[in-house]
């Protein structure tokens, strides 16, 4: 089978089963989010992460090469090291430009033990790590059938290019909206944190009360200008108090 296709297949495949990790995750176990609301993750509006898809990817290729490892505890450490270090180079990289070229923190594990620039650490890298071993060894047989069985119904291609008609729309929309909060970033000499965004603009939304898409918080126009430049007063504000707190400490 077509190459291209076959890794078009796993990204779609990869994105959208992170997006549901991810949902699940943030509603359930991340400490961010202690209200324990449902939460679209990542920027776009549909059900994908990319990020997760080109994980998938990297796992997709890494397990087709070959290991000479007659030992099995020795073929989990191997594996487990490479893909602990290939994933957290992946997140590093998309992390480190978010911040840098974007202005937006899309994640944050500032508050993680031996963070780097909040974009990655220890912890989560172990559990990257683990992810991509076990998918090794109990799920990366499935995706191998999946990826023959797509070999031989080439009529379900169809499915794989009306995602990426989907995502390519969403893709330029949320573009739009990236650079809009980028030129407002660097004006205003901040970095916004996409999570407390959304969460702004759903409180606003609340005390307003007005009618919010929970997927789709976030929109180009004039709304959105309005939205950061309270996103940049609430946190102006917060970082006031924080600074008396301390002067007052001292």
């Amino acid at each position: 089978m077509n190459i291209i296709l076959a890794f078009a297949f796993l990204f779609a495949f990869g994105s959208t089963l992170g997006w549901v990790l991810e949902v699940f995750f943030r509603k359930f176990f991340s400490s961010q989010n202690p209200e324990h609301k449902w939460i679209n993750p990542g920027c776009f509006t549909g059900p994908y992460v990319p990020l997760y898809g080109l994980g998938l990817c990297i796992l997709y290729a890494i397990c087709k090469i070959p290991m000479n490892i007659d030992s099995t505890i020795w073929l989990i450490i191997v594996r487990f090291a490479i893909f602990t270090v290939l994933l957290t180079l992946l997140e590093f990289v998309a992390g480190v430009l978010s911040l840098k070229v974007m202005k937006v923190r899309l994640w944050d594990y500032s508050g993680n033990f031996g963070n780097v620039m909040g974009v990655i650490c220890p912890a989560f890298s172990f559990a990257w790590g683990a992810l991509g071993t076990l998918y090794a060894f109990f799920v990366h047989p499935h995706v191998e059938g999946a990826v023959e069985w797509l070999a031989q119904n080439l009529a379900f291609s169809f499915f794989i290019g009306a995602f990426f008609g989907v995502f390519i729309v969403d893709a330029v929309h949320t573009l739009g909206v990236i650079n809009k909060i980028k030129v407002f970033a660097r004006e205003s000499g901040i970095v916004v944190r996409f999570e407390e965004l959304k969460a702004s603009i759903s409180e606003t939304a609340k005390k307003n009360k007005e009618k919010l898409r929970a997927f789709r918080p976030i929109r180009v126009g004039e709304a959105l200008y309005a939205h950061l430049k309270e996103y940049y007063e609430n946190n102006r504000e917060r970082a006031k108090e924080i600074k008396k707190k301390i002067s007052g400490k001292k």
